[in-house]
């Protein structure tokens, strides 16, 4: 029996999860949750053996709290139910120990199908997350600062300053009138013409190569 913890954004979609997944006999919910930011107790004193958790849009907030439940003693697996995954993120969700990434569309098929193969320690990856990866996997190694392929545009120089000033992605849009979608286009073509897999290393880069203003 796999031990599940659902985490999800409001509770219509955390009662949607649990009725799809308490068909499944090998499941047991172990509880449900809804504050994200007070997770960590939750998942402590339930022990479960996956967390599900979805997210309702992917960004360093989420990334950080996944780092952070990652880090525990003796973590879960987690399956991450999302849309518009940014490759960096997906990437370094991955890297942080998440197990799964799913859009959050995903029937329930495909979300059991994650759950095992998560609590075993395989890793499974949905073709549109894994598309967004695939710029960063085909990007060429990287080299020395100062040797990315092409250069940053006016625009995505603006975005690499104010990451700089360590603005999120909602604010950036807002000061620059676009939308959260086209900050994550930016960030991503960022992220590989400087040849950088983080938002840190991005800025860094950009200081070492005098795009941003210091």
């Amino acid at each position: 029996m796999i031990r599940v913890l659902i985490a999800a954004s409001s509770e219509i979609m955390g009662a949607g999860l649990e009725a799809l997944l308490a068909a499944d006999p090998a499941l047991i919910i172990v509880g449900r949750w809804q504050d994200l930011a007070s997770l960590a107790p939750e998942v402590e004193a339930r022990q479960p053996d996956v967390v599900l958790l979805e997210l309702e849009s992917p960004d360093d907030e989420t990334l950080a709290l996944l780092e952070a439940l990652v880090a525990g003693l003796h973590p879960p697996a987690f399956v991450v139910l999302t849309d518009d995954v940014p490759g960096t993120w997906a990437a370094d969700a991955l890297r942080t120990g998440v197990q799964a990434i799913l859009p959050r569309q995903a029937h329930g098929g495909e979300i059991v199908a994650a759950i095992n193969a998560a609590v075993v320690g395989l890793v499974a990856v949905h073709r549109d997350a894994l598309e967004s990866m695939l710029p960063m996997l085909s990007a060429p190694p990287r080299g020395l600062p100062g040797s990315s392929q092409h250069a940053l545009t006016p625009r995505e120089i603006e975005v690499l300053n104010m990451l700089a000033e360590g603005l999120g992605n909602k604010t950036i849009a807002w000061r620059l009138g676009i939308s959260e979608h086209t900050v994550k286009f930016h960030l991503g073509s960022i992220f590989s013409k400087l040849n950088a897999s983080s938002r840190t290393e991005a800025v860094t880069l950009g200081i070492r190569q005098g795009l941003i203003m210091v």
